[in-house]
């Protein structure tokens, strides 16, 4: 049912995932110099001039966003599908798939940028990153209670 506690982690998976869609996951200034790499879910942005605007290069990056907003959806289908809790259990191990395929991407990407400028230099890594890390703890922990559930519904079917 709609009210269950997996329902509340799944939701939780699906506002993480666009959050990573819409926030930075990682950025690296050079303040003497004025320039900084920026990488989003679309694209990583290397910015000779912060000033000016003026771009240096641009690679598309929008994989991350497509793996991220399949996640999304497969948690908002998992959510959904609650009479089949087998499903559910097959969706989570999808979802988790899907957002470790973005996490490894945006690392990926982000070791990219890091060799645009000043390679001793390290970037921090923003809020889009993150939030892919506590998209797939929720995912766990739903997949946790959504195990418990049927554990207890054959427990139940013994009995009979």
């Amino acid at each position: 049912m709609l009210q269950r506690v997996q329902t509340v982690f799944l939701t939780l998976v699906f506002v993480s995932m666009i959050v990573s869609v819409v926030s930075p996951h990682w950025q690296k200034f050079h303040i003497e110099k004025n320039e900084v790499a920026q990488l989003t879910a679309v694209k990583l942005t290397h910015y000779i001039d912060i000033n000016s605007g003026e771009k240096q290069s641009e690679t598309w990056t929008f994989y991350i966003a497509i793996l991220a907003l399949i996640a999304s959806g497969v948690a908002i289908y998992s959510t959904l599908s609650y009479k089949n809790r087998l499903t559910q259990i097959k969706l989570g191990a999808l979802n988790s798939l899907l957002m470790g395929g973005a996490l490894i991407l945006s690392v990926f990407y982000s070791f990219d940028g890091e060799k645009l400028f000043n390679p001793g230099m390290k970037g921090a890594y923003l809020i889009g990153f993150y939030a892919i890390f506590a998209g797939l703890f929720c995912n766990v922990i739903a997949n946790r209670f959504i195990r418990r559930d049927e554990r207890l519904v054959r427990s139940v079917d013994r009995i009979r």
